[in-house]
């Protein structure tokens, strides 16, 4: 079941800033990652059960073998949720929030022993920021934790759309796809990826998500993302791109259509040194996965054939009573 999509976008400026700046310190509790779990399966909700791979696969590109729609394009309808961590720190996805005041949050042992940076290249794992972007960042990590100004309260807390790349390893999220298009439906909005050579918006339109602009080579889905309006942040620990950014994005599905690789080069020459990738493996949750709250957020249905179906709520953040994270319908 869909609700109207634009309910996610009602209601935020009328949110007064102490209650801006709570939000972030209640959202701690509500959907912390708990790294040193590594589960088969999910139990649980709010992100306690989260099962966490500490290694992935490379998926290589190549033909597609399996299933097609009637426009052609590979299926790969279905819900997806991210294997290695939430977005309380991009480059440490098992790593915890930087500058934690809670030490209970804080990983023990030693960073290999972690899943691998999501910056795959270069191979220290970082993001090659210029010197005013990492200072910008490193004041973010602080402050966020704290936060005195708008600017340190993280996009999400007030209920802005979560952006590229963050949407993919905040909550699951589901993919359609239609004639000439691929959608994804994020618990912090939609994503609309064109298949059909239209151009590019305007660059005056700047957008939360990007513009994207894709089509399919084989068993990979290639988009160009434009149109970036530099709010987003790339998690809890602050890393963005400017308006002045470009991505061109690889999702690489396996031939059992069970799991992608998101590859993505980052280019902005007003905030990196140079252009660096991302790398974010993603699994398939089917109807033989139980629901967990976060990865797979859903309930099971019977449609008129008795055969099971499965439905999602959108999360309407404006109507949260509690921690941001906790759904509320």
């Amino acid at each position: 079941m869909k609700k109207n999509i634009l309910k996610h976008y009602l209601g935020v400026s009328g949110l007064a800033f102490v209650g801006m700046a709570l939000l972030p310190q209640m959202a701690l509790a509500a959907d912390t990652d708990k790294p040193k779990t590594e589960q088969k399966n999910a139990t649980g909700n709010g992100g306690g059960g989260m099962p966490r791979e500490k290694s992935f696969a490379k998926i290589s590109s190549e033909k597609w073998t399996g299933a097609r729609l009637a426009d052609g394009q590979p299926d790969v309808s279905g819900f997806w949720s991210n294997t290695i961590g939430n977005h309380g720190n991009f480059t440490d996805p098992q790593g915890g929030i930087i500058n934690d005041p809670n030490p209970n949050r804080i990983p023990k042992g030693a960073r290999a022993d972690r899943a691998p940076s999501r910056v795959s290249d270069p191979i220290d794992g970082q993001v090659p920021f210029q010197p005013w972007a990492l200072e910008k960042v490193k004041e973010f990590q602080v402050k966020f934790h704290d936060p005195t100004t708008q600017n340190f309260v993280e996009p999400l807390a007030r209920c802005a759309p979560g952006g590229v790349p963050k949407s993919l390893y905040w909550h699951g999220y589901e993919i359609k796809q239609y004639p000439n298009y691929v959608v994804f439906f994020f618990d912090s909005g939609t994503r609309i990826i064109h298949l059909d050579d239209k151009a590019h918006l305007p660059s005056k339109i700047k957008l939360w998500n990007g513009d994207s602009r894709g089509h399919w080579e084989g068993n990979t889905l290639v988009v160009d993302v434009s149109n970036h309006n530099g709010k987003a942040l790339f998690g809890r620990s602050g890393e963005f791109i400017s308006e002045n950014g470009h991505i061109e994005e690889h999702y690489i599905f396996n031939k059992e259509n069970t799991r992608y690789n998101y590859e993505a080069v980052f280019t902005d020459p007003t905030v990196y040194t140079k252009s660096f990738t991302v790398t974010i493996p993603e699994r398939r949750w089917t109807v033989t996965d139980k629901p967990d709250g976060w990865n797979f957020d859903v309930w099971f249905a019977k449609d008129s054939a008795g055969k099971t179906t499965i439905e999602h709520e959108e999360r309407i953040c404006t109507e949260n009573n509690g921690g941001f994270g906790l759904g509320a319908v």
